[in-house]
């Protein structure tokens, strides 16, 4: 059976370019001081490669570090000020990077059998790095472990509770592992080819992040089953938002986001079917800027940003936003980038991916 090839380690750091590691030009490093919020974010050059950027509110770039393929997701530590971008399914490596390039990036691969969703968490102590796994031959999802106070050595890994595995997040207080199993089955030998459309199997998950044991599974309810339930966020409340893509008919317009708490059953978030439609049944990313209590929604396939009122859900701004991509919180509102390049009404020659990490 062809097996999915781990990235050697110091190839990938070859081709990252090492003049990223020596550190920022002054004139970058002052850009990086001088944003009112830095962010990063996968892109594609027009040359056709790939990496990573860090990138202010304003849209201008800060910097970029070259990779050797696609990445997806990315997550970021505040305790230690290290970022990590995730390859894209079904990728096998993930980068842990310093935005100002103090230090050497850090390249993990996943092991035998397994490769990376595209996403991850640290700790909140900084210590561990969650990553959102496939174990391929055994079709189903799990939770790779990896200590960052040892050069991010894998130390173990959690059975996720679902298969599709896709976004996953840590509570505020690090005891408890959230997941989105996206139901959706697939196989390195097939590419990103979905196999079991007919027969997914959606679901919401929350671990014991010291024991991996499962507190807490929501199961999408048969009308609901090809919901893929894919990306989250954590209000300030404490309340777990999620959001969905629907692989069912083109016609149904099924909920396509909600929240829920431990110990409380789902709740799905009742959009104006306008919104819905606006929607197209595909949410690409989430995201929530906690102190003005928003949810922000994106959808490329339909082109459009969403803010919702996280106490309320209802319906706060609806703005067209063409190939809208990536989301994340902003000191004022939401910020939104798109695939064609553009975050905060600027333009950059780089065509950003699917998801936006606020690093400062």
């Amino acid at each position: 059976m062809v097996r999915s090839p781990a990235l050697e380690r110091r190839s990938f750091v070859r081709a990252a370019g090492l003049s990223f590691l020596a550190a920022l030009s002054p004139r970058r490093l002052y850009a990086l001081e001088r944003a009112d919020a830095v962010y990063a974010s996968g892109f594609r050059a027009q040359d056709g490669t790939y990496g990573i950027a860090t990138v202010s509110l304003r849209g201008a770039v800060i910097d970029r570090i070259a990779l050797p393929a696609r990445a997806h997701g990315l997550a970021y530590c505040r305790v230690t000020g290290r970022g990590v971008a995730f390859a894209r399914r079904p990728g096998t490596f993930a980068m842990i990077f310093d935005p100002q390039a103090k230090a050497e990036p850090v390249v993990i691969s996943a092991p035998e059998g397994r490769h990376y969703y595209g996403h991850g968490h640290f700790s909140p102590d900084g210590r561990i790095l969650y990553a959102s796994e496939n174990d391929f031959d055994g079709n189903r999802g799990m939770i790779g472990l990896y200590d960052a106070t040892d050069g991010f050595a894998r130390i173990g890994e959690f059975d996720a509770g679902g298969i599709g595995t896709h976004d996953m997040t840590v509570s505020d207080d690090g005891g408890l592992l959230i997941i989105a199993n996206g139901g959706i089955e697939t196989h390195p030998d097939f590419g990103r080819t979905k196999l079991n459309l007919d027969r997914m199997q959606p679901s919401l998950v929350i671990l014991d992040a010291a024991t991996g044991d499962i507190v807490q599974r929501h199961a999408l309810p048969e009308p609901l089953s090809q919901l893929s339930t894919r990306h989250l966020d954590i209000d300030e409340a404490g309340r777990i938002w999620f959001a969905c893509q629907y692989e069912g008919p083109r016609t149904d317009l099924p909920p396509l986001a909600g929240h829920f708490s431990l110990g409380e059953d789902l709740h799905f978030i009742d959009l104006p079917q306008e919104t819905t439609e606006r929607l197209c049944n595909y949410v690409g990313a989430i995201a929530i800027n906690r102190r003005e209590n928003l949810v922000g929604l994106t959808s490329p396939k339909g082109g459009a940003a969403v803010i919702l009122d996280a106490k309320t859900g209802k319906v706060l701004a609806e703005e067209k936003v063409v190939d809208a991509a990536g989301i994340a919180a902003a000191p004022d509102g939401i910020a939104v980038s798109s695939y064609d390049g553009t975050l905060a009404a600027t333009r950059s020659r780089l065509a950003w991916d699917q998801h936006l990490v606020r690093l400062a």
